[in-house]
């Protein structure tokens, strides 16, 4: 008979995220000069950092990945992807019918890759880490569960949404299935029953916010005249895009408090607790962040463009013509714009995984109980799954996480 533990322990973070952000900036700063190779050497020190400041029971996780093999996987994945953009080429020279289904059946592809790449990029991170010194595995089938998944994706598009409780609780249930540590394999109890009561009323709640939308946009001529529309409209528009995120945000919080509290392991099992007004501020945090450095970016952009096209700013005015063709004229002025692309693009990404990705972590570190720890004690390690190069797919389609 399994043995059941009582005896409960929670989760601690011990990381800061000035630390996370200190560790971050420097693999950006890489980027460019290494024509983006650096990110692999990057991802692999920030799991480090992240799975070794997560401590449960008093003992930190660890990851064994290297940055060698999720350059290794990216390579290998290219092979698939150089036919899809051959593919892609095609497609840019013809016309009509063909463009359209050529397309349609390109992007039905890429989500099914999509599926896959996820399911093997979770195996490579579970199969790189480590508790107490045992590891964990991702067993199961990865195009099997591709091929759920787009199922599944289907159904849920046909029904407009109404199936995503039953997709959403049999993927869950999929992955924990196949999941292991060690010799012990974990389990899921939940039920599409334990998202139904707050999916329902959400979804209707969203359908309303989105027709009431569109009756404001067309109320305004939004379609017809977008520039010329009254101020008022954008004004309904955000406030019904903040109800619509507040009820996302709040349906979330339940969703992963309820599949993540009805995972097991053996005789242990998961309890967690999600607050949604911890999890709204981070988003609150994230567009404040992301503004802030926007702003400095903007100024800086301001005196960069002062000092290479001054005289298009002469006589404390501005004339787009003389700043177009100081552009075109001058290599500095060139690249000072390729550069504020590149910094725009690398200040969202990076205050995106300081602000949404470590606050997303220790969120969920920090909301964590586990409940019979104590009959982990007699697991057996298993061998490390080395076939496995990388995450391939997922990282070419920029999907997993961490």
């Amino acid at each position: 008979m399994q043995q059941v533990g009582s005896v409960e322990d929670r989760v601690t973070f011990s990381g800061a995220r000035w630390q996370f952000a200190a560790l971050l900036l420097p693999g950006y700063a890489l980027m460019v000069p290494t024509l983006g190779l650096n990110r692999f050497w990057l991802t692999t020190a920030k799991r480090r950092f992240l799975w070794g400041n997560t401590i449960i029971g008093g003992d930190a996780l660890e990851y064994t990945g290297e940055a060698r093999q999720l350059l290794l996987g990216f390579l290998m994945a290219l092979a698939v992807f150089i036919p899809v953009y051959g593919l892609f080429f095609y497609l840019s020279t013809q016309t009509g019918a063909t463009v359209v289904i050529g397309y349609g059946a390109v992007a039905v592809l890429v989500w099914f890759l999509h599926g896959y790449a996820l399911y093997r990029a979770r195996d490579f991170r579970l199969s790189r880490t480590l508790w107490r010194g045992i590891r964990f595995d991702q067993a199961g089938n990865a195009w099997a569960y591709a091929l759920r998944r787009f199922l599944w994706s289907v159904l849920n598009v046909v029904t407009l949404g109404l199936a995503y409780p039953f997709m959403a609780a049999n993927l869950w249930s999929y992955r924990y299935r196949h999941t292991w540590y060690g010799d012990r394999s974990f389990g899921f109890t939940g039920s599409w029953k334990q998202l139904a009561l707050p999916y329902y009323p959400v979804w209707l709640v969203m359908g309303i916010v989105i027709i009431a939308a569109a009756v404001v946009a067309n109320e305004y001529e939004l379609y017809e005249r977008p520039l010329e529309a009254d101020p008022a409209a954008f004004m309904w528009l955000a406030i019904h895009g903040l109800f619509g995120t507040i009820l996302v945000t709040l349906y979330r919080c339940i969703e992963m408090t309820r599949l993540f509290s009805a995972v097991t392991l053996g005789g242990a099992r998961l309890r967690l607790s999600v607050s949604p007004f911890h999890l709204f501020g981070q988003f609150l945090a994230f567009g404040l962040a992301l503004f802030c450095l926007y702003l400095l970016l903007a100024l800086g952009g301001v005196l960069v463009l002062g000092l290479v096209a001054g005289e298009a700013f002469a006589g404390g005015g501005f004339d787009l013509n003389i700043l177009m063709g100081s552009m075109q004229s001058s290599l500095l002025a060139l690249l000072a714009i390729i550069a504020g692309y590149l910094l725009l693009f690398g200040a969202f990404a990076l205050v995106n995984e300081v602000v949404l990705g470590f606050g997303f972590w220790t969120l969920l570190a920090r909301g964590a109980t586990l409940v019979g720890l104590e009959t982990l004690d007699n697991v057996h390690a298993r061998d490390e799954d080395r076939a496995l190069a990388g995450e391939g797919l997922a990282d070419a389609l920029n999907v997993g996480g961490y």
